[in-house]
């Protein structure tokens, strides 16, 4: 059994909150939480799980208000969601079969590549584009490989699903956010199923940080529209590598 101080709960409920704040506002949020969750003394396939634990609430909240205000239409984008689903299902099982040990190999380097996509990644088109791909392709084909990345590991997903919606769909940034959210909703819930089923999770963290990213993301909205999103993705990759520096030495 973890150990889990108040000290360590106090930290990761801390780190919830910034995670959920800067999400709201700029996204890549779980670049912050699964660095943590892992230096924190988690096991790597645990610290996956309680990272769709704790971030499943910003997902289910943002799906929920897209729809109540129509930036979404369920008929539409419920089988994409299904698509989104499945390839979770099936990155979340593949996972497992990873050696843990290899896996805190493997994370950090994603982790590190990630940061590196959120620095370098062109500012989309705002206008809507010819699509590059037909439904049938991206619902069967795009939507469940950014899926199965989810499922194996996670952080960017959003942006991921957003900028396919933009680059494949020839969507506009706000319609292709909205659809993300849903997307992304999907696959947490996918990859939680998995990893709650198998036992990879740890309840305690994962209930305190999902009040935590609730707070944050409360916070978020209020300055949504106060604060320069691409300085917020540089504290976000900031942050990111000082924990994985921080990591790294610990090991």
């Amino acid at each position: 059994m973890l150990e889990i101080s108040m000290e360590l709960l106090f930290f990761l409920f801390s780190v919830a909150i910034l995670a959920g704040f800067l999400d709201t506002l700029a996204g890549g949020g779980g670049l912050i939480v699964l660095p943590a969750l892992i230096m924190s003394g988690i096991p790597p396939l645990a610290a996956l799980g309680t990272n769709k634990l704790q971030g499943t609430i910003g997902t289910a909240t943002a799906t929920l208000l897209m729809l109540r205000g129509r930036r979404i239409r369920w008929r539409n984008i419920k089988q994409l969601m299904l698509a989104a689903f499945i390839g979770a299902a099936v990155g979340s099982v593949l996972v497992q079969f990873i050696d843990t040990a290899v896996l805190s190999f493997i994370i950090p380097v994603v982790l590190f590549a990630i940061a590196m996509y959120f620095i370098l990644a062109p500012t989309p088109l705002e206008t809507k584009q010819k699509p590059k791909y037909s439904i049938k392709t991206y619902r069967n084909l795009v939507v469940p490989t950014i899926g199965c990345y989810d499922g194996m590991f996670g952080p960017g997903t959003g942006s991921f699903f957003a900028l396919a919606g933009i680059s494949f769909r020839g969507h506009t940034i706000l319609s292709s956010t909205a659809e993300a959210k849903a997307l992304n909703f999907s696959t947490n819930i996918a990859s939680l199923a998995i990893f709650a089923t198998l036992g990879q999770l740890v309840w305690s963290v994962g209930l305190v940080m999902m009040l935590g990213q609730f707070i944050g993301s409360w916070l978020g909205s209020h300055y949504l529209f106060r604060i320069n999103p691409r300085h917020l993705r540089f504290l976000i990759v900031f942050m990111c590598l000082a924990m994985l520096v921080k990591y790294i030495e610990s090991m």
